[in-house]
């Protein structure tokens, strides 16, 4: 996919989120979140580092990283690319993207945590530190407490999802939410920084500890094909975080 096609066909769960206001977001506590008990630390998945798909090329302007004190959710994307790409061509594309956010819509960085491609390769997005409760740009209102994790690919209504690719989002989400003490399949209250998500700023909603983009905020995004996979996906995450 030549990179004018790619940028031209860039990611419509990334066009409608911005970074205004991620810093803002709270997490209140909520009963549910009593699966918020003791940490259930699950292993670390293999995460390639963004030095990796960076190299080489032009790096753009980023403010410095906000860190919020944990992960209380994880919001699934999809980069609304297209699907039949070599794995080895992974990190092009992942460039594709961060030039599209941080460059031609001048973002502070690339707007997700992490991304997952179609072999089950999971790729360092936002810099700070993969083990730290980075504050991405991922899902308008909701960005702090956190992780953003983006499905390479196009998931719309019928369209596959490899297998190696739903489980390695299951496997970031159980080792990200461990530490934290959060139930792959339980529930957290947020709360929205701004009106601009689908909640008004000040806001108190309630999300599955796994949730799609689409829960957050007006779009199509993950694509129903992830949506309707999210019951299995939070099973898997318990799974491993030996729940």
């Amino acid at each position: 996919m030549p990179g004018a096609l790619a940028l031209g066909v860039l990611v419509l769960c990334a066009v409608t989120v911005r970074p205004e206001g991620a810093h803002r977001t709270a997490a209140v506590p909520t009963r549910q979140a009593a699966a918020r008990d003791a940490p259930h630390f699950a292993t670390r998945p293999r995460i390639v580092p963004r030095a990796t798909w960076l190299a080489g090329t032009e790096t753009y302007h980023r403010d410095p990283v906000t860190y919020a004190d944990r992960v209380e959710a994880v919001f699934l994307h999809h980069t609304d690319t297209p699907n039949r790409y070599d794995c080895a061509d992974t990190p092009r594309i992942i460039r594709t993207l961060y030039a599209g956010q941080a460059g031609t819509k001048e973002w502070d960085d690339i707007g997700y945590n992490f991304l997952v491609d179609r072999c089950g390769t999971v790729y360092e997005g936002r810099a700070g530190g993969v083990d730290r409760a980075v504050v991405g740009a991922h899902t308008q209102g909701f960005n702090r407490n956190t992780a953003g994790i983006a499905a390479i690919g196009t998931f719309t209504d019928g369209t596959p999802v490899p297998p190696a690719m739903t489980e390695a989002i299951a496997a970031l989400a159980a080792w990200k939410l461990g530490p934290g003490g959060i139930d792959p399949r339980g529930h957290v209250r947020l709360v929205s920084s701004n009106s601009l998500s689908r909640y008004k700023a000040g806001t108190s909603a309630e999300f599955f500890a796994i949730a799609g983009h689409r829960d957050g905020y007006e779009t199509f995004c993950p694509g129903q094909a992830l949506m309707s996979l999210l019951p299995s996906i939070r099973a898997r995450a318990a799974e491993l975080q030996g729940r």
